[in-house]
């Protein structure tokens, strides 16, 4: 079977998924498993489209392809994520990185720290911040922290991976960081209600809850993380948060709680509310 013929299959396969498989997404799915198997770049599928696939491969590909039709995540079948600039080694240990998160890297290298600012990302999981945040300030004393030793594990193998230095300490939120500040805290906690309906739709019923869902509808982690922020902060120092698209109003009203200034809200691509950031006091 040629590529472009295998892919037209694939794409209708993936189609009849229906609300296991993102409508929108079918085509892009069958290319990202094509190009695991193939190790080539996406280029490759439109300069040959006539190339025949072994009987093996296709083989291989039959299998990846009921998986996902089975609604298994992309990211767990190949193994890997592009999130940033980078490749990430993904399982089933943590969050998958998503597209969204990436406004929260960009929001924090805009942020007026000093030139070798101390960072630590809390909850790191595949340590998908701290590496962006560390690719792009290499003067940045970036660390991280992760509750699960699985997925401390697999984010030291995606530091090492792009040759970037940055610790990974196994514990609960600032647990391993007694007597530490830092300019910037940042983290992608658990923020999604117990209840929510989502839970049972789409990649997130293959990842782990733990990662995903706090008490107070969803925002106990949230409240946490910025009721100890200023112990961990330098003085004008900033705390981030992810959060989900209808918290904002909510998560800004704990980081006041908290007591922390210049508390702001700031939109993902698609112009929802997506971190909050707030400073300790001067």
């Amino acid at each position: 079977m040629r590529i472009d013929q295998w892919l037209r299959l694939a794409s209708a396969k993936l189609a009849e998924a229906g609300s296991q498989s993102d409508p929108d997404s079918p085509g892009i799915d069958a290319e990202v498993l094509l190009l695991s198997r193939l190790d080539k770049p996406r280029s490759f599928l439109f300069t040959w489209p006539d190339q025949q696939l072994s009987e093996a491969l296709q083989a291989q590909l039959a299998e990846d392809l009921q998986r996902r039709f089975d609604g298994e995540p992309v990211a767990h079948i190949t193994g890997h994520r592009e999130f940033w600039t980078l490749t990430l080694e993904t399982n089933a240990s943590t969050l998958i990185p998503r597209p969204d998160t990436e406004s929260l890297v960009e929001a924090a290298l805009a942020l007026p720290l000093p030139q070798s600012a101390r960072v630590v990302d809390l909850g790191t999981g595949t340590g998908a911040i701290a590496l962006a945040l560390a690719s792009e300030r290499p003067q940045w004393q970036v660390c991280a922290v992760e509750y699960s030793a699985e997925a401390a594990a697999l984010a030291r193998r995606n530091a090492q991976r792009h040759g970037l230095d940055v610790p990974v300490h196994q514990g609960s939120w600032y647990q391993p960081l007694q007597g530490q500040r830092f300019d910037l805290v940042v983290s992608n906690p658990p923020y999604i209600d117990p209840v929510d309906h989502h839970l049972d739709q789409g990649d997130v019923r293959f990842e782990p809850r733990s990662a995903l869902i706090a008490p107070q509808q969803g925002l106990a982690d949230i409240r946490h993380l910025a009721q100890q922020a200023q112990t961990h902060l330098h003085p004008g120092g900033v705390l981030m948060v992810e959060h989900g698209h209808d918290q904002g109003e909510a998560v800004r009203g704990i980081f006041a709680e908290a007591g922390l200034v210049q508390v702001s809200t700031g939109q993902d691509l698609g112009r929802r509310d997506r971190y909050t950031i707030g400073r300790a006091p001067r």
